[in-house]
């Protein structure tokens, strides 16, 4: 009796188990490398790539707070007059937000969000026999967008968002569009890209993500 009874709550038990494993998650922590492209014909489209960590946490059935932060460098060797030169960009970006999700069907959730976005600029010149000079910038902007979250299936995740990022008068307002997805080799681990585009920037990451 006890066996047919244990037996008895496994099945019962199964449907909920497979439920849960085709359900998203929005508490993760994530982080891998990242590059961000500028098409920009008078600097020959420059490139700037580094590394990136980010990370949400659902505070509710439906709401989610999450934070990330990237560092981006690029160093350009050149002569000057004769004299040795090195040029060194760097871009700092952390950013906040707080997020919305509603289920739309067993697989698909709709989400919204609205986030804090900083862009801390550095260059840095170094030229052999003199002192180097370093020039600074940043731009505070907010970035509202909607999109779709989903899973095409237990071991893979999808995700679509548009919305504007405005920076008022240090940085003009223009749409922003980001797809990404998800493989997972547990429900745990999996293997995450993403694209982020605005204006003439395109934005790219892969990373591992740990789902909780």
């Amino acid at each position: 009796m006890r066996k047919m009874l244990l037996a008895a709550a496994l099945l019962a038990a199964t449907p909920f188990a497979a439920s849960a494993a085709e359900r998203v998650s929005y508490t993760y922590v994530e982080a891998g490398w990242t590059q961000m492209d500028t098409n920009d014909d008078g600097f020959n489209d420059p490139k700037v790539d580094g590394g990136y960590i980010r990370g949400s946490f659902d505070i509710g059935p439906q709401v989610n707070v999450f934070g990330a932060w990237s560092y981006l460098s690029k160093s350009y060797d050149a002569s000057v007059a004769g004299y040795d030169a090195r040029l060194k960009l760097e871009l700092n970006q952390p950013e906040l937000g707080i997020g919305y999700h509603m289920e739309m069907s067993d697989r698909v959730d709709f989400t919204a969000d609205i986030a804090w976005v900083r862009q801390n600029v550095e260059a840095k010149l170094s030229v052999d026999g003199f002192d180097s000079a370093k020039d600074k910038d940043h731009t505070n902007a907010g970035r509202a967008t909607l999109g779709v979250r989903g899973k095409p299936s237990v071991r893979t995740e999808a995700w679509a968002k548009a919305g504007y990022l405005d920076g008022g008068s240090d940085f003009k307002g223009t749409w922003v569009g980001n797809v990404g997805g998800q493989i997972n080799f547990t429900r745990t681990w999996g293997l995450v890209g993403e694209v982020q585009a605005y204006r003439d920037v395109t934005q790219y990451s892969v990373g591992m993500r740990a789902s909780f």
